[in-house]
């Protein structure tokens, strides 16, 4: 669905001028239509028939880890997805027999309709949230499903404080390489790292922040490999969205301004050049900062759990509590 997604981006991309305005507003319709019919038949050819057992699956995990910060956020996108199933299954599968005039509009997507109708357009741009909720999020659940504890085999206390005074020195040395770094199922970061010392390299793991105090090597190892099956497995990382591009907003603002062909429009236009020549100027620095921390190969921490974009309609026949009576003062006579 994800590539639904995006072709239907690209459709939705020529319907719009250069401002980001709609002016094909018949193409832009057909276009969310056809992404709405593809998302419904994907989901219920590839999903629909595992959907729950995935879900089952992955709150049995989900019961079996340590406490972590991030357990009751992975809790939510499970709940949202049962969610998001339980809305597309009536949906497709269980016309509603409505009651009252409320009931009927609360469940008018439920009924199903005739193919290629107008309610049936409706009924797939009403699933349309909940679809795309299982696209972005369900990778947790098929994470959940795969995680297993894999105990690490521990280095002694006095193995433990050696090769972590090595990997110290090394550190201030600057010999000390970080390769890959993931969070484990209890929250703490795991770090591989090559340790060099004189012109030879031994994998080794540390747990906790590499570059805070506190951290410790707990394991050393031939290769990747062997590390992979010894260590804790990865769990999905946290995200962090960033939806605003400063460099195309004044570049669009720019074009604006000069095409008013006003004194003041041309005004406005140098001044947004001058804060695009700045803007060049940071964004380079951005990018050596960028890869700066890209060397730092780490990872959100899985507690920045997504947020889940359907939410739960309320319960059918559910009256809303009658607000209190105002009391009406008093007349003077």
């Amino acid at each position: 669905m994800s590539v639904i997604g995006r072709e239907t981006d690209t459709a939705l991309d020529m319907t719009r001028d250069r401002f980001g305005r709609t002016v094909h507003a018949g193409a832009a319709a057909a276009a969310l239509t056809r992404r709405n019919q593809a998302a419904v038949e994907a989901y219920r050819t590839h999903l629909a028939p595992y959907a729950d057992g995935l879900l089952n699956a992955a709150r049995r995990a989900l019961d079996e880890l340590p406490p972590a910060r991030h357990l009751t956020g992975w809790q939510t996108v499970l709940d949202a997805l049962g969610t998001s199933a339980a809305e597309i299954r009536r949906a497709l599968d269980r016309p509603a027999a409505p009651g009252s005039a409320a009931e009927r509009a609360q469940h008018a997507v439920d009924r199903p309709a005739a193919p290629g109708s107008a309610a049936e357009r409706a009924q797939h741009a009403a699933l349309w949230p909940h679809l795309a909720s299982w696209a972005d999020h369900s990778f947790i659940a098929s994470s959940l499903v795969g995680q297993h504890h894999q105990p690490e085999t521990p280095l002694t206390g006095e193995e433990q404080q050696r090769w972590t005074e090595k990997a110290q020195a090394a550190q201030r040395r600057g010999e000390l390489e970080l390769t890959e770094s993931w969070y484990a199922a209890d929250g703490q970061p795991i770090t591989l790292a090559h340790l060099i010392e004189d012109d030879d390299s031994t994998l080794i793991a540390l747990r906790g922040d590499p570059d805070a105090p506190g951290w410790q090597v707990i394991g050393h190892y031939a290769h990747e490999y062997g590390a992979g099956q010894m260590l804790p497995a990865p769990v999905p990382p946290g995200v962090l969205r960033a939806n605003v591009c400063l460099q195309e907003l004044l570049e669009t603002a720019g074009q604006f301004a000069a095409a008013l062909e006003t004194v003041q429009g041309r005004q406005i236009a140098v001044r947004l050049a001058a804060l695009g020549r700045q803007i060049d100027f940071l964004i380079r620095e951005v990018h050596e900062v960028a890869e700066d921390l890209g060397a730092t190969v780490a990872v959100l921490p899985p507690h920045r759990t997504p947020q889940p974009r359907a939410r739960p309609r309320p319960a059918v026949d559910t009256t809303p509590p009658t607000p209190p009576r105002t009391p009406t003062p008093a007349r003077r006579r």
